[in-house]
């Protein structure tokens, strides 16, 4: 059963304050007037985000166990899922006692999100955008809603509706997806999205056109639920403009995109069932043309006049041109700012001479083109690109700043060693030495010499632990040290260790570079 209304005076019993899920339930009613009790069985010093409690003195927490008349006391119960699910003795104790359990969908029936919600998509830059959007936002005294759970990304699972429930002016989201069909929907629904925003859709570790096209209809889900409201998107990108005319979009459509000079050819896969022919800027995206008549159109914001530096651009609107500047390089990073002040403009309404302001502020993201120190005289870096396209985008904007450059791969991908080999062969592309950390770059490199390719690139480690990869984690502590130890020992300008585990050991590879300092 369904709750739809709860007295003002009423006291909610949060069980598993410590996970995901019961920690923001139990902000939300805190925020919204509650009053809540809470419990979790492991002790304070072992909740994982027990920081963001630390605002929050009025929740009355139990760690380390469940007070006897907890469910007494409580005139509604909150659990998590798979207590639920179990039906769980906890479960049947509540039930017995008859008090109301409240679900994750209560929690959406019972609370609007902060307005206007922002949903920020795609595969590569939804970080990125949203930081800098979330930026702009509170340098104009704006407070968007903020998870706050440490170390968690927060653009799966409930993170994102439930985030957009506590307190805030407005919900800026960034939301991805595992990529099967019905999960963006069902996400992007329960945060009630306003408006929407598409950075690009490039094939993420997939073997074929159909998967391609399957994973392409998943981020269409946002384009399906923003009809007659207003959607942004990359209009140099041919995927997501053969999507739009599928799906027969209709509304507040606004594009952009930029004008460069384009760096290779490619393809990729129209919904016609034809072959996308592009001119591409970056990754997957371009000028192109499809024989079914989709082609590049100019869009409604253009960034041009782009500096060989990739940190400056003219940005032309209907407003008139305006000039910007980042203290962060890449044109995929212009991309994400132009696609960033558009909402800014056009949603939150701050003038484009403030914007021009707040953009000059802004210092980039932790982990992407993070410079973590130097070693003799090298410049070192961490980068989360963990996909083909992120990888061929990040490694060609460094090596247009650095003559020698050495990427230590700490990747292993989702779909097994097909997708190892491309991010490897990405890499051999731009790098001048290649120093596999993980497992799987290690196979792909050991493979490559057998088959007499990259030879003078490839750099193995004097030893690399045979362990498998856990997770969506790539490598573990041992194979990205035996990986980095060995790169530290090259002559180039910049070491850059790419993946989401070169990210996640960032502090240990700095207290590396410390010892041998």
């Amino acid at each position: 059963m369904q709750i739809t209304d709860i007295k003002q005076d009423a006291i909610f019993g949060v069980i598993g304050v410590c996970g995901v899920n019961g920690n923001l339930i139990a902000r939300i009613l805190s925020d919204h007037g509650f009053k809540v009790q809470a419990t979790d069985m492991v002790n304070e010093e072992d909740c994982r985000f027990g920081s963001s409690l630390k605002n929050y003195p009025d929740i009355n927490i139990y760690y380390g166990k469940l007070p006897e008349d907890f469910i007494k006391t409580s005139d509604y119960i909150v659990m998590p899922t798979q207590l639920i699910e179990s039906k769980s003795k906890l479960y049947q104790d509540v039930k017995q006692q008859n008090t109301p359990i409240i679900t994750v969908e209560d929690i959406f029936t019972l609370f609007e999100p902060a307005s206007p919600v922002i949903c920020i998509t795609g595969t590569n830059g939804k970080t990125t955008t949203t930081t800098l959007l979330k930026h702009f936002a509170y340098s104009a005294g704006l407070k968007p809603c903020e998870h706050n759970l440490e170390k968690m990304q927060g653009n799966l699972a409930d993170i994102p509706p439930l985030q957009s429930r506590l307190n805030g002016d407005l919900s800026i989201l960034e939301t991805g997806t595992f990529g099967y069909k019905g999960s963006l929907n069902k996400l992007i629904s329960a945060c009630k999205a306003d408006v929407g925003l598409i950075t690009n859709i490039t094939e993420d570790h997939l073997t074929n056109s159909n998967d391609f096209l399957s994973y392409a209809r998943v981020k269409g889900e946002l384009v399906e639920l923003l009809k007659n409201k207003t959607l942004i998107v990359n209009s140099d990108d041919p995927t997501i403009m053969s999507l739009l005319r599928e799906v027969k979009y209709e509304g507040n459509l606004i594009t952009f995109g930029i004008e460069t000079e384009s760096f290779r050819q490619s393809e990729k896969q129209c919904f016609c069932g034809q072959k996308v022919h592009i001119d591409e800027y970056i990754a997957g995206v371009g000028k192109y043309q499809c024989s079914c008549g989709l082609t590049y159109q100019q869009p409604d914001y253009l960034a041009k006049n782009i500096n060989d530096e990739h940190n400056s651009f003219t940005l032309q609107t209907k407003y008139g041109n305006y000039n910007f500047h980042l203290n962060i390089q890449g044109l995929h990073n212009i991309y994400n700012a132009v696609g960033a002040i558009i909402i800014a403009r056009e949603v939150l309404n701050i003038p484009f001479m403030e914007i021009e302001e707040y953009l000059q502020n802004f210092n980039g993201v932790n982990g992407r083109m993070n410079k973590i120190g130097t070693y003799h005289g090298k410049q070192v870096m961490v980068d989360y690109a963990h996909n083909p396209a992120g990888m061929t985008t990040v490694l060609r904007e460094l090596k247009n700043s650095y003559d020698v450059m050495v990427n230590v791969i700490t990747t292993s991908s989702e779909s097994g060693l097909d997708g190892d080999h491309e991010i490897f062969s990405c890499s051999a592309d731009y790098s001048d030495y290649i120093v596999p950390a993980s497992y799987n770059a290690y196979h792909c490199a050991k493979d490559a010499l057998e088959k007499g390719l990259y030879d003078n690139k490839i750099v193995l480690p004097d030893y690399m632990p045979h362990d498998k990869k856990q997770g969506t984690l790539g490598a573990t502590t041992e194979q990205v040290l035996a990986g980095f130890n060995k790169s530290l020992d090259i002559e180039a300008d910049l070491i850059v260790c790419t993946g989401e585990a070169a990210f996640k050991y960032k502090d240990m590879l700095i207290e590396k570079l410390n010892e041998k300092e």
